[in-house]
């Protein structure tokens, strides 16, 4: 427990408490009068409202959305479902940055679908939130109905209940934890958004989020960031606390089966004197809306690919040869970026996989006191809070508290180093998540035969935990590398000039003006969407039935 706990000590909750201390302490006493003070300027209210607003009508869509997509992607066998699987869940792991630059060349004057006029509009935004959340209620609900015992249905069915009235009274209360933990997840990653509503919305349609970055870097006030952190961190505990809440009502929910003997063939048509009220109807329409959905998420990257190739009135690699040269505002190559981001990546999933497997480790016993797992329980919520917490904070924390940090003659924000711990912050999250429902689901009287008959507590733990989580450590890795890969919020802070990541100089070449910037952006894009599809492809082989969904 030391380790990972000095670890979120030292480099998220003291930069984060210093952040916003700066903006609540003048001349040495503490000053709240910054609420009083933000809370009275319109803007204030206006940037809240859209956060709320932009996060909610995004998460209802994406949960209307993702169930039917859990249903059949989890519920049903088909050719080529690993496939779609592996498609719905890359935009979730893609980089925010490379979201909003492919929604914005979809949606841009002159781009498809520009007749539309949805270029920085809300509806924009929202679209995007939803591609990007979309995956979040197909896994976090599909990994439950994959198992869900179908016998109560079945007896519902066979007491004459029709399957709507099968599925919204016997599945739908069975499946509401799931859905209740993926929506909360969902809204917490929407109101948190950063790079893609920073591209797509810029200073019009801002949130929470955005705000801090633009009063951090624009106008250096620091009350109002402070203020702002403090608003963010409570509805992240609010989302966080109902996601808690739910899941444990989803490990209580009714009993699981066996995903080999729950899912079942796909069938479009209905079997030539089979009865029409056999659910074939309810089958139907969710594969349409399904199939629909997956359409629609590969239309931006398809869009994105094809903007790439596309040079003046012509077609061609141009964009991509330009990738080898230093230009457009940026001191590197993009090659140069995309090889500092993936070493930065390896260093981040290394640190995050010690951390967030010890973290799943602790979390993942019972203890009998109650006290001891009321801590337990408040250690998995604690290491859960990077995944909301303003990214622009802790970046920014970390320039105000690590050039001497615990007295240290070094300074740390000119070492290498700082930009892996940061991206790692985020991704532990990640890991504990991936890794923890396996290892609860590991019975204790197997870690208790091993020891009794005479192996050692470093023995049990390789030869019964690691070995039964090995699989889950492989798909956490994955999610923890694609994350750490595309992170863009503190990355921009702590990134060194000189040194960029593929997500930071991709910022930079859309805000530099003339179409040869903007190809690059799009060129490199494409680069680093491909090599974030191939991680989460290697991850989905790794995956066993019943395993992994949340992720």
């Amino acid at each position: 427990m030391a380790l990972p706990l000095g670890f979120l000590l030292l480099f998220f909750a003291y930069p984060v408490a210093v952040m916003v201390g700066r903006g609540f302490v003048v001349d040495g006493h503490l000053d709240l009068s910054g609420f009083a003070d933000v809370f009275s300027r319109p803007r204030t209210w206006r940037i809240v409202g859209q956060t709320l607003a932009q996060a909610g009508v995004a998460t209802s869509a994406s949960v209307l959305l993702g169930v039917p997509g859990a249903y059949v992607l989890y519920r049903h066998r088909f050719r080529g479902r690993a496939v779609v699987r592996a498609l719905v869940t890359v935009p979730f792991v893609l980089p925010t940055v490379v979201v909003g630059v492919a929604f914005r060349s979809l949606l841009v004057e002159g781009g498809p679908l520009g007749f539309l006029h949805l270029d920085g509009t809300f509806a924009a935004i929202v679209a995007a939130l939803v591609f990007f959340n979309y995956a979040v209620v197909v896994r976090g609900v599909g990994g439950l109905w994959e198992r869900l015992d179908p016998r109560a249905e079945q007896a519902a069915r066979a007491l004459g209940a029709t399957p709507w009235r099968a599925f919204r009274t016997v599945t739908l209360p069975a499946l509401t934890p799931a859905i209740v933990s993926a929506a909360s997840l969902a809204f917490l990653f929407c109101a948190t958004a950063f790079g893609t509503v920073l591209v797509l919305g810029g200073l019009r349609f801002g949130t929470i989020e955005t705000e801090i970055w633009i009063q951090t870097t624009q106008f250096l006030d620091l009350r109002a960031a402070a203020v702002l952190s403090v608003v963010q961190l409570v509805v992240v505990a609010g989302a966080l606390t109902v996601a808690a809440r739910a899941r444990r009502g989803r490990e209580r929910a009714l009993a699981l089966a066996d995903p080999e003997l729950v899912v079942r063939p796909l069938r479009l048509r209905r079997e030539p004197g089979t009865p029409r009220r056999d659910g074939h109807a309810l089958t139907l329409v969710a594969a349409g809306v399904t199939a629909l959905v997956v359409v629609l998420l590969a239309v931006p990257l398809v869009n994105l690919v094809v903007r790439s190739l596309r040079v003046g009135e012509a077609w061609g690699l141009d964009h991509y040869r330009a990738l080898g040269t230093a230009g457009g505002g940026v001191t590197v190559t993009v090659w140069q970026a995309a090889l500092t981001s993936l070493r930065t990546a390896v260093d981040a999933t290394l640190l995050a996989l010690v951390v967030g497997g010890l973290v799943a480790l602790v979390v993942s016993r019972r203890p009998r006191r109650p006290a001891a797992r009321r801590a337990v329980a408040g250690l998995d919520a604690v290491f859960m809070l990077p995944l909301g917490v303003s990214a622009v904070t802790v970046g920014f924390g970390f320039l105000l508290t690590m050039d001497h940090l615990l007295g240290l003659d070094t300074d740390l924000r000119r070492s290498p180093v700082l930009v892996p711990i940061a991206q790692a912050v985020v991704a532990v999250p990640l890991v504990v998540r991936t890794v923890l429902p396996v290892l609860r689901a590991i019975d204790p009287r197997l870690r208790e035969a091993a020891a009794t008959l005479g192996a050692a507590p470093g023995r049990v733990l390789r030869t019964v935990d690691v070995s039964l989580a090995a699989r889950s450590l492989g798909l956490a890795v994955g999610f923890a590398f694609a994350a750490s890969l595309g992170e863009f919020g503190a990355t921009s802070f702590l990134a060194r000039p000189d040194n960029p990541t593929l997500p930071v100089v991709i910022f930079r070449l859309i805000g530099r003006p003339g179409p040869d910037s903007y190809g690059m952006a799009l060129a490199a894009s494409v680069v680093l969407a491909v090599l974030t599809a191939c991680v989460v492809a290697a991850c989905e082989r790794l995956r066993r039935p019943g395993e992994g969904g949340e992720w």
